[in-house]
Formats: C-alpha cells, sequence, structure tokens
C-alpha cells in the first residue's frame, strides 16, 4: 500500500467520526512526541539484549506505538498540505551528501563531522 492510499485510508476513518477539528498542528505535534514517550517507555533502561527480548514478547504492542505515531505524522502532513513521500525522499538525498558511505560507514558522528576538508 502507498502512503497516499494509507493517508487516504486514516483520513476515511477520521472524518467518519469527525475528529478533524481536534487535528490541529500543535495537538498533532504534541501526540506524535506523546505517542513517541510511550514508545520509548518500552525499552527505558533495557540493555540490548533486553530489548531484544521484549521484542520477541511484546513486538505487537510495540508495533501499536510505531501505527500510533505513524498515523498522527500521516494526518498532520496531510493536513500541512506536505508529500510525506516526497520530502522523506528529500531527506534521504540530503542525508547522502551530508553522510557519504565512505565516510560515515560504521561510525555515528554528526554530519558536520563528514564535510569536506575533516579529514
Amino acid at each position: 500500500m502507498t502512503i497516499a492510499e494509507l493517508t487516504n485510508q486514516i483520513l476515511a476513518f477520521r472524518d467518519a467520526r469527525d475528529w478533524a477539528q481536534f487535528h490541529r498542528p500543535k495537538d498533532m505535534a504534541a501526540a506524535v512526541a506523546i505517542e513517541a514517550a510511550e514508545l520509548q517507555e518500552h525499552f527505558l533502561w533495557k540493555t540490548h539484549a533486553e530489548c531484544d527480548e521484549h521484542l520477541a514478547k511484546h513486538g505487537a504492542d510495540v508495533a501499536e506505538e510505531m501505527a500510533d505515531i505513524a498515523i498522527y505524522l500521516f494526518l498532520m502532513a496531510d493536513d500541512a498540505g506536505i508529500d510525506l513521500g516526497q520530502a522523506m525522499q528529500a531527506k534521504l538525498a540530503t542525508n547522502e551528501k551530508r553522510y557519504p558511505a565512505d565516510r560515515a560507514r560504521g561510525r555515528h558522528n554528526k554530519y558536520t563531522d563528514y564535510q569536506p576538508g575533516d579529514e
């Protein structure tokens, strides 16, 4: 399913309930942040191994939190007139320049560390 198709399905669900009135940009941004915090709760204070174990046991719960984030993000993008697929492609192109594979592979530094002349 494409981003546009998913967005249309989400909009139909929202509009059938007359919830667009509650989806102002600040509220949607808050909803994304709140759901992201709920996603973080699943992993807080756990080691990498404990996170793997948690995902094996509670993957469906984690998936629900991720879906909440995506749904709110898709709604916010649509309401703001942003083509989310296009925005993601543009960001990937920017990151391709910021993080050249030959210099960034296996490293976690900020993109400013990979700029020409920073050898």
